[in-house]
């Protein structure tokens, strides 16, 4: 992955990936979209989104579900209708879905009271808690834990939940409504979609019936199943579908497209299975509008959002076969946005290069630290954001010309895009920790010197 961090202070949250705060029991830190910065959605179908109005981009936040983290194994062979695989691994889905492999359909004409649902598929949902551990700006080591939901995809123990979920756990523990307990392990994850598929040693289970987002109308009836609050576990609720392809932008600038629903949706639903009436799996829970990030703020009810299994079906799968999304684009650096009272010293805005990974593409095309990148080929880049939703545009192996202002000056590069595999994405995560802890470090020396430090949002190079 290419990492992309707001320089600008905005304190809004996205779905929080801080410390958990240490102490006895899960400890559930809110966060929040910045937003809504949502479009108007349509009743079915996938439109071209129009551009957001000023009053759109209101100052409601979302708090993100509590996260739950799971470090998982293996994989299933995910995909649409029941997947069967060399291995075994079958994921089912609705015979009303079209589907690209070989596949076991389940016949789920049928509709199901809320009752029934909850009947045939509790045993089918899990609660996630997860024990984290990371190094706070004083070097001190902190542990925390958080909980959430997931899904069983397959018979032979994957399940499919929120990445944020999982996302710097140390250790994972799912529990199934009979009570039993298992060590997970992490498969592979999607960060930008929000999905993770995680792992637990068992077989004989009961994996939910995938079906088709797209199918759904404003206004059918959704049920969830969960755990709010990570201690009311296996709680159902039940709502309406109330607007279609929702796009959702997160705090990092990461735009996501949801489902909205009016179902009750709680810290430590995330991760959770959204029915249909049919009892097929449509969607993953994965976030609720706040009036705050702060959990001691009112809260906005019945608005509640979940990822369209149509959208991440086929992440899922690859998730299952590789353990990772094989075709996307790398550039091997991290970036930011270039704060406004900088831009006022005649810097332009443009994503700034915070972090630059060594031994992949962006060392090879001679990216530097500090350098701020204003176009890739003939687009525009005003942020950090911009150059990675354009660089989803190509492929791995495609060439790019990137105009770059350093030191006064504007230069072109040329940079080919390199595959994102799960060991260059481990080179940038140690990448990005040693700047993190760089930038620990210094905070601190600050701190002890009572200096204000430099004063171009974090791009003193």
């Amino acid at each position: 992955m290419d990492y992309y961090g707001n320089d600008n202070g905005n304190q809004n949250g996205g779905y929080s990936h801080d410390p958990f705060a240490s102490g006895d029991g899960p400890s559930f830190q809110g966060s929040g979209f910045q937003g809504p910065n949502f479009d108007g959605g349509s009743p079915r179908g996938k439109k071209p989104r129009k551009p957001l109005s000023a009053r759109q981009k209101s100052t409601l936040k979302v708090v993100a579900l509590c996260l739950v983290c799971a470090l998982v194994g293996g994989l299933a062979h995910p995909v649409y209708n029941a997947v069967t695989g060399g291995n075994g691994t079958t994921i089912y889905t609705g015979n009303r879905t079209p589907t690209k492999v070989d596949t076991a359909a389940v016949n789920t004409e049928k509709e199901l009271t809320t009752a029934e649902i909850y009947a045939k598929y509790v045993s089918s949902c899990v609660g996630i808690t997860v024990d984290i551990v990371s190094t706070n700006i004083f070097g001190q080591t902190v542990t925390g834990a958080a909980a959430g939901s997931g899904f069983v995809i397959t018979e032979d123990g994957y399940i499919l939940t929120n990445y944020h979920v999982i996302d710097g756990a140390n250790s994972i523990k799912v529990t199934f409504s009979d009570g039993k307990e298992y060590t997970a392990t992490y498969v592979g994850g999607e960060e930008a979609n929000d999905i993770a598929v995680i792992k637990v040693e068992a077989t004989g289970l009961t994996p939910v019936v995938i079906g088709s987002s797209s199918d759904m109308l404003v206004g059918e009836q959704v049920t969830t199943i969960g755990n709010p609050l990570g201690e009311l576990t296996f709680s159902e609720t039940t709502g309406i579908i109330s607007a279609l392809d929702r796009t959702i932008t997160m705090s990092d600038g990461n735009k996501m497209n949801m489902i909205q629903t009016d179902c009750a949706i709680n810290s430590g639903n995330s991760g959770g299975p959204l029915f249909n009436s049919h009892g097929e799996v449509i969607g993953i829970v994965s976030a609720k509008y706040s009036s705050s990030a702060s959990s001691s703020s009112a809260s906005v009810e019945g608005l509640g959002f979940a990822i369209p299994m149509d959208d991440v079906a086929d992440m899922v799968s690859e998730l299952v076969t590789n353990g990772y999304v094989t075709g996307k684009p790398l550039m091997g650096i991290s970036v930011g946005d270039v704060a406004e009272d900088v831009q006022a010293y005649g810097v332009p805005a443009g994503a700034a290069v915070k972090v630059v990974t060594p031994g992949l593409c962006g060392e090879k095309a001679g990216l530097q630290e500090g350098d701020i990148i204003t176009k890739i080929n003939d687009t525009e880049v005003a942020s950090g954001n911009d150059l990675i939703t354009a660089k989803d545009n190509y492929k791995p192996g495609d060439t790019v010309n990137l105009t770059v202002y350093r030191d006064g000056k504007t230069i072109t590069v040329k940079l080919t895009l390199e595959e994102s595999t799960p060991e260059k994405t481990a080179q940038q995560d140690q990448a990005q920790k040693e700047y993190e802890e760089q930038q620990q470090q210094q905070l601190q020396q600050e701190q002890q010197q009572g200096s204000g430090g430099w004063p171009f949002g974090g791009f003193g190079y």
